[in-house]
């Protein structure tokens, strides 16, 4: 059993981390696992617990946040009416299927090679987020047969590889192919659960070299709990403060500060 004196520095990093977590998926809309995933890591490897499965760890215990959060959020949007359940029921093969490969590939991989995968996709999203037009479009309508045959499962897979929900490729793509905002914020939410429950069940049952403490199978239980607490407490404060200001200056900085996280994910995974 780790010492009390092990557990406090743990548990204080992982207060604030969801603090600051929660305000900015409030604040801007995009989902917690892209802040939890990268601060998970810098939060263990700073107490000591840089085994060569954290990486795993960081993005297991991201994604089972995502259950609960992201079940909030579908059940809170749908009481407006704003989830899509066409779309839902359409991806939702792809994207859990897609997740269950991701869970396999994730297994498969050492932290090296899952910080350069987390940091090429950061980055993708960071430019997305700083330079992208709200008038950008792929097409009319969200695509069926071979393209949703190919893109769903493309979202479960990158999303879990990533650790994170539906929102930050569920949303541009919804949105690239003409889905309404509100509307694709409320289905991406649904994206989350889709992705979160299959890959966290997979988690659950593999494991990892050097956990930090209390760790089931990849998922990390003191930090599961702490950072739904303080999400569910923190993020109803960002979405107050985004009706109180502009939010499209703070989402370019949030890209440029995403961007920077990104480049020192790559330089750790090379090693400098």
């Amino acid at each position: 059993m780790p010492a009390a004196a092990d557990l406090l520095p743990m548990l204080l990093l992982l207060l604030g981390i969801g603090a600051f977590a929660g305000v900015i998926a409030g604040l801007l809309g995009v989902g917690g696992g892209i802040i939890l995933v990268p601060a998970f890591y810098y939060a263990f490897e700073g107490l000591g617990y840089a085994g060569p499965d954290l990486m795993r760890v960081c993005l297991a215990t991201s994604l089972a946040t995502i259950i609960v959060t992201s079940v909030r959020s579908v059940l809170a949007h749908n009481r407006k009416g704003a989830v899509d359940w066409t779309i839902l029921r359409g991806w939702a093969p792809g994207i859990a299927a897609g997740a269950v490969l991701g869970v396999l590939a994730v297994s498969h991989l050492r932290t090296p090679a899952l910080q350069a995968i987390f940091g090429c996709l950061a980055l993708i999203v960071a430019f997305y987020l700083g330079l992208g037009r709200a008038e950008w479009r792929l097409g009319p309508a969200m695509p069926g047969g071979v393209r949703r045959a190919v893109l769903s499962p493309a979202v479960g897979f990158l999303s879990v590889l990533m650790g994170i929900g539906g929102g930050s490729f569920g949303v541009p793509l919804m949105s690239l192919y003409g889905v309404p905002i509100h509307r694709a914020v409320a289905t991406a939410a649904g994206f989350g659960v889709l992705i979160a429950v299959p890959s966290v069940a997979g988690f659950l049952m593999t494991g990892v070299e050097g956990p930090p403490p209390y760790t089931f199978g990849a998922v990390n239980l003191p930090a599961f709990l702490v950072i739904v607490a303080m999400t569910l407490v923190t993020a109803p404060l960002g979405v107050r403060l985004a009706h109180a200001m502009d939010p499209a200056p703070l989402r370019r900085a949030f890209a440029v500060f995403l961007a920077v996280v990104a480049l020192n994910m790559l330089r750790k995974a090379a090693g400098w």
